[in-house]
């Protein structure tokens, strides 16, 4: 059995966060914050990224749960988390996203 290197695990666990429709829906909403959410109190929408709470309200989940998917994510390197006072704002991290999408082009 080949070993797999760190490429490739990263690879693999960004795979395995994108095999969940909710995270799938969560990372298309991402990608155009401002059509999607609502303004925010605290932190902007592009620069810092989505309030947790308003994901988990338009996911239609309670908190813990969109926090577990966002966590799933962030571990995959496809969004980053930044504290704002007691909350956290999520955006897409383009660039793992772009290599992402390199390596998987290059290895099929």
């Amino acid at each position: 059995m080949p070993s797999t290197s760190r490429a490739d695990a990263g690879v693999a666990a960004a795979l395995r966060a994108l095999a969940n429709d909710r995270r799938l829906q969560i990372l298309t909403w991402l990608k155009d914050p401002v059509a999607n959410f609502p303004p925010q109190i605290d932190g902007d929408l592009v620069s810092d990224g989505v309030c947790g709470l308003f994901i988990a309200e338009k996911l239609g989940v309670s908190q813990p749960t969109a926090s577990e998917h966002l966590k799933v994510l962030a571990h995959a390197g496809l969004v980053r988390g930044k504290r704002i006072k007691q909350w956290t704002f999520y955006r897409r991290d383009e660039k793992r996203i772009r290599e992402l999408k390199r390596a998987i082009v290059s290895e099929v």
